[in-house]
């Protein structure tokens, strides 16, 4: 299959002529092929967007009228879902029953920023001086980069595209290289939902190729990325020389806390799903499985079990529970944590193995790998391996429990598991987390803020408060006064 960028409305291929070739994790083979950007290519992408925010239609149209482009969008979105999940599972390997669940889920970010459009009010401000009428409000920033991972493309999309464009910027959005084709499908759904021609742009091609052409880019006003603490780093710091508004969703290495008082049952089920879902391809996964000392070793077992009924396998079957690994170095990357567990003196409870089973295919499959005596300066329990392996470390009291869920350099998520009400409650504060689940794990919506603490990144997104990552507040003075006197002082 071969795919084409969105610039000015236009299809495009690189400027170049280059592509690169999409590999599906399930099989090794390449499907498709994706046009490679260069710089030239951001600078193309950056001014159309510049030149949709400043002229056209777009800076014209009410927040009433966006919003029912978002709309349009939602349900463009909904009627694709199918071939959308299914191209994302060719792409990054994930269950198409994942990706399916997300894609008929995703509609609902456009249709509620849509909603949210035209609810943005500004305010009257009381001031101390006499003859003046001052208010405020808010102003989009105008061209913002938006930057996905692999691991949920169109979600991650939806996350930036819907706050950024209803609030009336236009946008650049660039897919990971691992993860392209589902995206660049999804752009051809803007015209049909009746956007301007440059209000989104997509682009493709390699985020050390292009990546700083973008975020450095001088017409750029707005960055927004998810992905890796390291790349986020660096966007940051190419981001400050220019005083760019920026927001990261990066890394974690989140706790899942379970109590001696906890349904365990419930429990085990909350720590398979925040290991192995997606394969453990994802930044919430709940990767370091906090046991309290008195039900350890019954709890371990009981886990044990249950991930020894994951079956690995096609991700297209709707019986496979575990797809395999998104690219050959992620692979790689966790066979070698798999290593250095071993060699730090981790007790390897399941899996762990050098190959997989041959009856599931010639994919890049990790088969689900337990490490039991782990303790919290280990490496396989303070770095983000991404892949499922869980760490399990006891602990003793709630203290000890705190201790540990917070000695990590992440804040994205934590876990907790207990039916002392008290603890629900008041546990939650004590945790260094953006996000804390209690008594279930993995919950995400539209709906409610989500983003992480320290290095696990800055801003939020979703929720009413992600539309205010993407507005400026203006404050406008208004005299009413008959004259302007003594001009050598301040007013």
């Amino acid at each position: 299959m071969e795919y084409r960028m969105l610039i000015g409305g236009e299809a495009v291929a690189a400027k170049s002529g280059e592509t690169f070739e999409s590999v599906n994790p399930y099989d090794q083979q390449p499907w498709a092929r994706v046009p490679r950007a260069g710089p030239e290519d951001v600078d193309t992408a950056v001014a159309a967007a510049r030149e949709a925010f400043t002229t056209g239609p777009w800076p014209r149209l009410t927040p009433t009228e966006r919003g029912r482009l978002l709309r349009n969008l939602g349900d463009l979105v909904a009627s694709h879902a199918e071939e959308l999940a299914t191209l994302e599972t060719r792409d990054n390997g994930k269950l198409y029953s994942e990706m399916l669940t997300q894609l008929r889920y995703i509609p609902q970010w456009y249709y509620y920023f849509g909603g949210l459009a035209d609810k943005i009010e500004g305010m009257v401000h009381p001031v101390d001086k006499p003859d003046i009428f001052n208010f405020s409000h808010h102003e989009p920033y105008g061209v913002v980069a938006a930057i996905t991972a692999w691991n949920s493309p169109l979600l991650l999309a939806a996350y930036k595209l819907a706050p950024a464009l209803a609030a009336g910027n236009t946008v650049v959005l660039k897919p990971s290289e691992h993860a392209s084709c589902s995206t660049l499908r999804f752009a051809e759904l803007f015209a049909l939902a009746g956007f301007p021609p440059g209000v989104v742009n997509v682009i493709s091609g390699f985020g050390p190729e292009i990546g700083d052409a973008l975020t450095g880019h001088p017409d750029v006003a707005k960055i927004t990325f998810t992905g890796s603490a390291t790349t986020g780093r660096r966007i940051n710091a190419v981001a400050g020389q220019d005083f760019k508004s920026v927001t990261l969703e990066l890394g974690g290495k989140s706790p899942n806390i379970v109590f001696a008082d906890a349904d365990l049952d419930n429990a085990a089920n909350g720590a398979i799903a925040g290991i192995l879902a997606a394969s453990g391809q994802t930044c919430v996964a709940g990767s370091r499985l906090l046991v309290e000392d008195s039900i350890h070793d019954a709890f371990l077992e009981r886990v044990v079990a249950i991930a020894r009924t994951a079956r690995s396998g096609d991700p297209m079957d709707p019986a496979t529970n575990i797809g395999p690994v998104a690219t050959k170095a992620q692979y790689d990357k966790i066979r070698g944590y798999l290593e250095i567990a071993e060699a730090e003196g981790a007790e390897r409870v399941l899996g762990g193995t050098p190959d997989p089973d041959p009856a599931i295919g010639k994919g890049w499959f990790i088969e689900p790998t337990i490490y039991a005596n782990v303790t919290n300066a280990m490496r396989i329990a303070r770095e983000e391996v991404f892949g499922p392996v869980l760490s399990v470390i006891r602990f003793r009291d709630e203290d000890e429990a705190v201790h540990i869920a917070n000695d990590t350099r992440y804040g994205l998520a934590a876990g907790i598991w207990s039916q002392n009400l008290k603890r629900c409650i008041e546990l939650p504060k004590r945790l260094r987390a953006g996000t804390v689940w209690v008594n279930t794990y993995r919950a995400v919506s539209y709906m409610t803020p989500f983003g992480g603490f320290k290095a696990s990144g800055t801003g939020k997104e979703n929720g009413i408060e992600a539309i205010r990552q993407y507005l400026q507040l203006k404050s406008v003075w208004l005299s009413t006064a008959d004259s302007f006197s003594n001009p050598f002082t301040i007013r």
